[in-house]
């Protein structure tokens, strides 16, 4: 089996919102999702609160494989100095190649880039292969809220992770 590219970084634009939703759909899973499945008729990908600004996008041959959110965990000013991913997808295709990984540095980079001191995330107790990338990637567990969700009648814990930049 031939080996995958590495996936090509970079800023997210308007023209890749459907097929950022079309990917956000198709990888939709109990084991990182805490709305329900998605239900045509869709809603846009891009909202009031989340644009085009606040996503990386991971391309390999010129298709779109996976995105990461970056955004504020609060409106507060005393908490500005502190960004957090609020959205990590990669493409079933496209996993084991690095795209997690890429798109997980790019973040951090990104965020030290906007002045950020911190980066936090919000992981969901049950996503062992989502907990062992961002641990190895220097994230620490700073916080268990445990049995936070219910999900396929299952209590599942929040897993609050963080690090410095």
């Amino acid at each position: 089996m031939a080996r995958m590219p590495d996936p090509y970084i970079r800023h997210a634009t308007l023209d890749d919102e459907d097929a950022l939703g079309r990917l956000d759909r198709v990888t939709w899973s109990p084991v990182h999702a805490v709305q329900p499945r998605p239900e045509p008729p869709y809603e846009p990908f891009y909202s009031e609160r989340f644009g085009p600004r606040d996503h990386l996008v991971a391309e390999i041959a010129g298709a779109v494989v996976g995105y990461i959110r970056l955004g504020f965990p609060t409106p507060l000013d005393c908490n500005s100095h502190v960004r957090q991913i609020q959205g990590l997808v990669v493409a079933e295709e496209a996993r084991g190649a690095g795209v997690g990984r890429a798109l997980l540095r790019a973040v951090q980079d990104e965020a030290r880039g906007q002045g950020a001191r911190r980066i936090t995330l919000r992981v969901l107790g049950h996503n062992t292969p989502a907990r062992k990338l961002y641990e190895s990637e220097g994230f620490v567990v700073e916080g268990i809220l445990p049995e936070e969700f219910r999900i396929g009648g299952e209590y599942v814990d929040d897993v609050l992770m963080g690090r410095s930049l």
